[in-house]
């Protein structure tokens, strides 16, 4: 799951617009947070976003894949970002708030729990 330092960089200059950026490495990969939400991962210098029931649809319908670790039959609820976003500021704002939102109901559904 390596992850290239130029991929990386280019990951960040594309979220960077949304200011409270942060990145850890786990795992062989990153995970990146906003604020301390954890919303994405890069893996094998590609970018998911966080998923849940609500936006899964939106990611299907653009094709995305869902990020199965070690090539693994279990996907998690991580899926590939659309091309067209990682080219489009405007349309990375739009799927990195889907992302957030996925992650901002896991963590509400956990502290209900």
């Amino acid at each position: 799951m390596a992850v290239s330092p130029e991929f990386l960089d280019y990951a960040l200059e594309q979220l960077s617009p949304l200011g409270g950026i942060s990145h850890r490495r786990m795992f062989g990969g990153i995970g990146l947070y906003r604020h301390e939400l954890f919303f994405a991962l890069i893996a094998e210098d590609a970018l998911y976003f966080k998923v849940d029931e609500v936006s899964r649809p939106d990611f299907e319908a653009a094709g995305c894949e869902p990020f199965k670790p070690f090539g693994g039959d279990k996907p998690m609820s991580y899926w590939s970002v659309p091309l067209e976003a990682l080219e489009d500021p405007d349309e990375m704002a739009v799927w990195t708030a889907r992302a957030l939102d996925a992650a901002m109901r896991a963590k509400a559904a956990k502290k209900k729990s």
